[in-house]
C-alpha cells in the first residue's frame, strides 16, 4: 500500500495521491468512525485532523475530495492542514469551501519554502481554532537520516511569544476553544516548548519533569517548579 509521505516525492505526486486517497471505500469511513465515536460521545475528541502533505494542491480534482472528505464527517468537528501554496494562492476558494463545512483552518508553522501556503493565524470560524507548530529545521527538513530530524529545532521563548498572543487574541472569538499542538518532538522538545507556551498564556503548567530533562534544557528552570 502506498503511503502519503513517500508520495510526496514520487514523479506525478498529486495525481498518485489523489489516487490513493480515493481507495477509502465507505466501509474504511463507517469503521474509522466507530473507533472514534466512544471518544465523542464521552466528550473528549476535541476535533479530527485532516493532514494533507505539501503536494496536495488546489485543483477542481483536490477541491471535490476535500469537500467529500467534510462531507463524510460532518457530524465532528475537522480541522483541515494544507501545506501548498496554491490553497493561499486561492484563499477565497479554501476559505469558502472549509466555511461551509465549519471546517477550521489549520495554522502551521514550519519552515518556508517557495512552495509554503501563506497564513494570516487568524480563525477562519468562531467554534474552535487549531495551531500546529512544527519547528523551523529549514536545513534538514526534505533531506534528513531519519524522517525525525526535520522535527529537531527547540523554539526559543522570544518565538513562542507571537504564537501566546495570537493564542490570546483568538480565544474570546472562538469562546475558548482555541488548540495548539507541538510537533517538535525531536528529543521531547515539544514537552519543553508546550510547557512554555502553556505559561505565556497563562495556563497552570502541572506533570512532573525529570532532573534529565531539566539539566538538557536550561530554560525550564523558569517554568515549571
Amino acid at each position: 500500500m502506498f503511503k502519503a509521505r513517500e508520495l510526496e516525492k514520487a514523479p506525478g505526486a498529486e495525481g498518485a495521491l489523489l489516487d490513493w486517497l480515493a481507495t477509502v471505500t465507505p466501509s474504511d469511513i463507517d469503521e474509522f468512525k466507530q473507533g472514534i465515536e466512544p471518544l465523542a460521545a464521552a466528550g473528549k475528541a476535541g476535533a479530527l485532523l485532516a493532514q494533507f502533505p505539501a503536494s496536495f494542491k488546489q485543483s477542481a480534482q483536490s477541491v471535490d475530495y476535500l469537500d467529500a472528505l467534510l462531507r463524510a464527517f460532518a457530524d465532528y468537528p475537522v480541522a483541515v492542514e494544507l501545506r501548498h501554496r496554491s490553497w493561499s494562492d486561492e484563499l477565497a476558494t479554501t476559505l469558502g469551501l472549509l466555511n461551509a463545512h465549519d471546517a477550521a483552518f489549520v495554522q502551521i508553522d514550519e519552515p518556508k519554502f517557495k512552495t509554503s501556503i501563506a497564513q494570516n493565524q487568524l480563525p477562519n470560524i468562531t467554534g474552535f481554532y487549531y495551531m500546529r507548530l512544527h519547528g523551523r529545521n529549514a536545513r534538514e527538513w526534505w533531506h534528513h537520516a531519519h524522517r525525525d530530524d526535520r522535527y529537531n529545532y527547540l523554539y526559543s521563548t522570544q518565538e513562542l511569544q507571537e504564537f501566546a498572543d495570537v493564542l490570546t487574541a483568538v480565544e474570546p472569538i472562538v469562546k475558548n476553544q482555541a488548540r495548539a499542538y507541538m510537533n517538535n518532538h525531536f528529543s521531547a522538545k515539544s514537552v519543553v516548548n508546550a510547557a512554555t507556551l502553556k505559561k505565556l498564556v497563562g495556563e497552570p503548567v502541572e506533570g512532573e519533569y525529570p532532573d534529565a530533562m531539566r539539566e538538557r534544557y536550561p530554560e525550564m528552570a523558569s517554568v515549571v517548579k
